[in-house]
């Protein structure tokens, strides 16, 4: 049985913009969160509140918060991984933020240079300084399907994962297909060990299209019940820590998609595009989103 509709989380402006390898102005990141508001997204996550040493693309992300023109209905979120990048995330007012956890004990320490279970004991005070400012926080977890350096994943490992972040107070989990490897039978075997525990209600799917699965994979995930999908405008994004991984599904594709289904989105295909070209123009490249292309061609 179909949803009948789909929350969509827009990540291009935080997890799609992160891997690029030039700075991107200011102005053109706020531009971009307006103008994706503007074409009916409800869930926008805008900024990243990490070491600039780390992520220097996200450095801006408190100013990137102070200058948009905010929408009521709209949710503006925010990647926290630490105390201090709660504290700074509740300083400019985000209405929600996130924390993540990996299926993958090497791609853990490549990442974040500790085991998942440090990960997630270093999340304890995060989630009791969000819970006493009445912060939604949400899950990621990452490598679902597959791992740059481990390969193969066990679903039971990303059930166990999953379990932990909601055990700490996540109110939804984003079973991430990092690198983009996943194919709909491993994406039935995954969301089923998943969803043995957590309900279909407390659950998002977000994947990468590097081998051009991830349309497939997400329809899996709707047959299964689950109506939360993370994508990025123009198919921003990739991973810094796997090699080839392209970038999300393109927000485009899925709208496309989805509206083709009669599932609702709330989500305006037209000024959606015309955001994602924005964007585009400012990095000097053409949009990795098959229906953008297709539109304007």
């Amino acid at each position: 049985m179909l949803p009948k509709s789909v929350k969509v989380v827009e990540v291009g402006p935080r997890d799609g913009l992160q891997n690029e390898s030039g700075i991107v102005p200011l102005a053109a990141k706020v531009a971009l969160v307006e103008q994706l508001a503007d074409a009916g997204c409800s869930v926008i996550e805008t900024g990243s509140f990490v070491s600039p040493k780390w992520v220097p693309q996200m450095a801006d992300s408190a100013a990137v918060f102070q200058q948009i023109k905010r929408q009521t209905k709209v949710r503006y979120t925010a990647l926290t991984p630490n105390l201090r990048g709660l504290e700074a995330a509740i300083e400019v007012q985000v209405d929600e933020v996130a924390i993540f956890g990996a299926a993958s004990e090497t791609f853990s320490q490549k990442n974040i240079n500790c085991s998942i279970a440090e990960s997630l004991e270093r999340f304890m005070p995060v989630m009791e300084l969000a819970q006493k400012h009445q912060l939604p926080v949400r899950g990621y977890v990452s490598c679902v399907l597959g791992c740059p350096y481990e390969g193969y994943i066990d679903p039971q490992k990303v059930a166990q994962v999953s379990q932990q972040l909601i055990a700490m107070g996540c109110y939804e989990i984003s079973l991430g297909d990092t690198i983009g490897t996943g194919t709909p039978v491993k994406t039935q075997q995954m969301l089923e060990a998943v969803l043995e525990n957590i309900p279909e209600g407390k659950l998002a799917v977000h994947f990468h299209d590097t081998f051009g699965q991830a349309l497939v994979n997400i329809l899996i995930a709707l047959q299964q019940g689950i109506s939360v999908v993370d994508s990025a405008v123009s198919g921003l994004g990739g991973c810094p820590y796997a090699k080839g991984a392209s970038g999300n599904v393109a927000t485009e594709d899925l709208i496309y998609m989805l509206d083709g289904m009669n599932i609702e989105t709330g989500i305006d295909l037209k000024k959606l595009t015309h955001a994602g070209l924005n964007m585009m123009q400012v990095l000097g490249r053409q949009s990795n989103s098959k229906v953008a292309l297709a539109i304007t061609a």
